[in-house]
């Protein structure tokens, strides 16, 4: 019969037909016995949380059946499992995976061949069915029996653990289970880090599944020994389950609408994540180990790792990526490669490289020094480097792993390489591309000063010492990344501040005075004093401050810059500094418990877009009251960045000298340990007891005692199990939100760890505080009670 005869509804009725005996239809969560997935066709689980179907990762050409959350967007696609992760397809559309009448599930290629099946056949099956469930897992079950499941996702982790998921150790199989790392993010074939479930309740990661490099501890029934972490939960209940057959580890979360998981990630770290919907990304709540280059190999052969995610690894000098394309992936397994081949015997050379954590698998030599230890090495073509360190000769046969560059001590390590290699003239370069770079800067600085001094004069020919004038407010203007600074003129300011009459605070880096610019605008002038500091702090701020614009941060309007006098233009705040309102100062108007609450989240974003926005960080390094100005609204504006250090990003930390404020510093500033994002949340969780209880957090008496309020409220709240409300400002008569004034407690608490790790990143303390995150309060450490300015003498005791 002609097709064209065929009535639209019968043949629209056939289509259905066929599509219910064939293909199923999208809108369903389950497979039924003989019916396929094909193309672009999906299944959706009940509820809507996640989505099956063929995917590519990346750019990738390659496709794979998988499992990801149906509500986030496809930009951010999240996948949780992938079937086929061995055995990609080339096409989606001619592929299938279809559900057998005897509960097999197959995945059929372009030419109708299993590639994957889950191997899960049973002859007493009645009606098999495949379901998405609404937890992530995906499941083979008889129709008659739907809690009788033939085959599980949740069996066959690939690098993600779902809340529900059971961990399992199987004592009757002498088998744990493994989750293993995808290869690279466009790549979900088994990478080389996997975390895996042993016997006698412990977790460990593996390189490669035989080299162990992270262990979790035994279970204690709270968390893991070995990972305090857990104990930072809010969101999470923990379980450990052990009977005769298994022993598995479980969690879920409190709120069911919260999307969690664990993964096994390709950084060699396992990572818990939660997904924050404003924010439209995935934030790390906890990850272990937590230096990148404790992981074992992460960099490959002759790779160098330094503590800088996401560029951890570089090759050593002579070297070269291996493969490039998986670098650019951050797959660093394949390593690097001999620039120039050895040429043996005395033509090759040794490059020193300090401040190394040596390589592992060395062998020891037995020579007297380290001439003879050089020589021993060069005269074997295998010996590829070489260490000696006073009292014994290393050497390195074979491939160099687990190199890591420290910032600071470590040993000098010895790499070989042939005399013609590039790697012996990187100094050379790097020492002309310095004096390059000084030379350039000079001549621009020389530029600068000469096109300032004739705009001087030129502006007093034509208008003399004026007010802040036209041609004030139209002379040299810089502009970098979109802020703009006005560059004054002394007299400018002069008159704008009525020579310098109106005092309105004061520093160790000179004094602040109240001006008016010509459309009645009030500014604030800080005069610096002193030759050395006071350059040190004018170029501070404005290479820091002038730079970037949030509003919780002061805005640099401009600056002077005429023979000694340094001078620098901030927009005024009415309200002052913080610690006038805190600690009760003669006028000032003692704060409610919101404007309090809403000054500590303005804060913690201000320095959340200093750590974690700005192009490179910026450690503020002298957080406190006194350097938290309030404008007429109340809004809390950071300031003073004389102490500020700008990193690079692809640096972690920094090594600097000792800057700050007693009762603010965080303890590596003492002990010498290199300087984080870290010793501003320090800070933070000082001034956040302050702002909680309005007074110091340490009051020195004239006996040389001490009193430290951070301990004493830890003590009255934890161990007291007093009301939260017993550490609040008296003044406030109890006139608090409990949930808020919780939360800041705890953030607090978490602020001021010993532990670097342990403190939350400033971005976590602005979702904590706001309500997304919640956290339990750590113990009271001890080593607050050694730690108050450093005096023999301490005694804490309440008021």
């Amino acid at each position: 019969m002609d097709s064209k005869l065929i009535p639209l509804s019968i043949l629209y009725a056939l289509l259905i037909l066929y599509s219910l005996t064939t293909h199923l239809c999208i809108a369903t969560d389950t497979i039924f016995a003989g019916q396929s997935l094909v193309g672009n066709q999906t299944i959706i689980s009940r509820g809507e949380n996640f989505e099956l179907g063929f995917f590519t990762p990346g750019k990738s050409l390659k496709y794979y059946i998988g499992i990801w959350y149906k509500k986030i967007s496809v930009q951010n696609r999240t996948v949780v499992w992938v079937g086929n992760r061995n055995q990609p397809l080339s096409s989606a559309s001619n592929s299938e995976l279809k559900l057998l009448k005897n509960g097999n599930l197959v995945l059929l290629n372009q030419f109708k061949k299993p590639i994957w099946t889950t191997n899960s056949t049973s002859d007493s099956l009645n009606s098999p069915q495949l379901v998405l469930q609404d937890d992530g897992n995906l499941i083979v079950r008889d129709g008659s029996n739907p809690s009788s499941f033939i085959w599980q996702s949740f069996d066959h982790f690939t690098d993600t653990w779902l809340p529900g998921g059971k961990f399992r150790y199987d004592y009757r199989a002498m088998k744990g289970q493994k989750i293993i790392s995808w290869k690279n993010s466009e790549d979900p074939s088994p990478g080389t880090f996997s975390l895996v479930a042993e016997q006698d309740t412990e977790h460990t990661l593996k390189w490669k599944e035989f080299h162990q490099y992270w262990t979790s501890g035994v279970w204690n029934g709270d968390s893991y020994t070995a990972t305090p972490e857990m104990r930072v939960r809010g969101h999470f209940n923990f379980s450990f389950v052990s009977n005769e057959n298994e022993s598995y580890f479980t969690y879920s979360t409190l709120n069911k609408s919260l999307l969690a998981r664990f993964v096994m990630d390709i950084s060699g770290q396992i990572k818990q994540l939660l997904w924050v919907e404003e924010a439209q990304k995935w934030l790390l709540f906890w990850s272990v180990p937590q230096r990148h280059c404790d992981v074992y190999n992460l960099c490959g052969a002759f790779g160098i790792c330094r503590d800088n995610y996401p560029n951890s690894c570089e090759c050593s000098p002579g070297f070269e990526w291996h493969y490039p394309k998986d670098w650019d992936l951050l797959d660093y397994s394949g390593g690097c490669v001999r620039e120039t081949s050895l040429l043996c015997g005395n033509k090759d050379r040794f490059l020193k490289i300090s401040n190394t954590r040596l390589p592992m698998n060395s062998a020891i030599l037995r020579v007297e020094s380290a001439e003879k230890c050089e020589a021993a090495c060069l005269s074997n073509c295998s010996c590829n480097a070489y260490a000696y360190n006073g009292t014994g000769c290393l050497t390195w046969f074979g491939d160099l792993l687990n190199t890591q560059q420290l910032d600071g001590g470590g040993d000098d390590l010895y790499l070989r390489l042939a005399g013609s290699s590039t790697g012996f003239s990187s100094a050379k370069k790097v020492s002309l591309l310095v004096i390059g770079a000084v030379v350039g800067l000079t001549n621009i600085s020389v530029a600068f000063i000469v096109a300032l001094i004739a705009w001087k004069r030129a502006v007093k020919r034509s208008a003399g010492e004026t007010s802040l004038s036209e041609s004030a407010r139209s002379s040299v203007v810089l502009k970098h990344d979109g802020a703009f600074l006005t560059s004054f003129s002394y007299g400018d300011l002069k008159v704008a501040t009525k020579k310098f009459s109106e005092k309105i605070g004061s520093g160790s880096f000179g004094c602040v005075y109240k001006g008016t610019s010509s459309d009645s605008t009030l500014i604030a002038v800080k005069k610096l004093e002193g030759i050395s500091q006071g350059e040190k702090q004018f170029r501070s701020e404005v290479s820091t401050i002038g730079l970037i614009q949030h509003v919780n941060l002061v805005r640099l309007r401009g600056f002077c810059c005429e023979g000694k006098k340094r001078m620098l233009v901030y927009d005024f705040m009415p309200n002052g500094s913080l610690s006038t309102h805190l600690f009760h100062e003669k006028g000032s108007k003692v704060l409610s418990w919101n404007i309090r609450f809403q000054i500590a989240v303005g804060i913690a974003r201000g320095l959340a877009y200093l750590h974690e926005e700005c192009r490179d960080y910026i450690i503020h390094c002298d957080i406190k009251p006194e350097n938290i100005l309030l404008d007429a609204d109340f809004t809390p504006k950071v300031a003073d960045f004389g102490l500020a250090k700008i990193v690079c990003r692809k640096f972690s930390h920094v090594i600097t000298t000792i800057r700050g404020t007693i009762g603010y510093l965080a303890p590596e500033w003492s002990s010498g340990m290199a300087i984080t994002t870290k010793a501003d949340v320090y800070s933070y969780g000082m001034m956040l007891f302050e702002i909680i209880s309005g007074r110091r957090n340490l009051k020195q008496s004239n006996n040389g005692m001490a009193w430290f309020f951070p301990t004493w409220a830890a003590n009255k709240v934890i161990f007291e199990e007093q009301p939260v409300l017993a550490i609040l400002d008296s003044k406030l008569e109890g006139n608090a939100d409990i949930n808020e004034l919780t939360r800041a407690f705890r953030v607090a608490s978490w602020c001021i760890r010993e532990e670097v790790v342990q403190r939350p990143s400033m971005g976590q303390v602005v979702q904590i505080l706001e309500g997304l995150l919640e956290v339990n309060p750590p113990p009271v450490q001890s080593y607050l009670q050694s730690l108050v300015a450093n005096e023999e003498k301490v005694n804490f005791f309440s008021e």
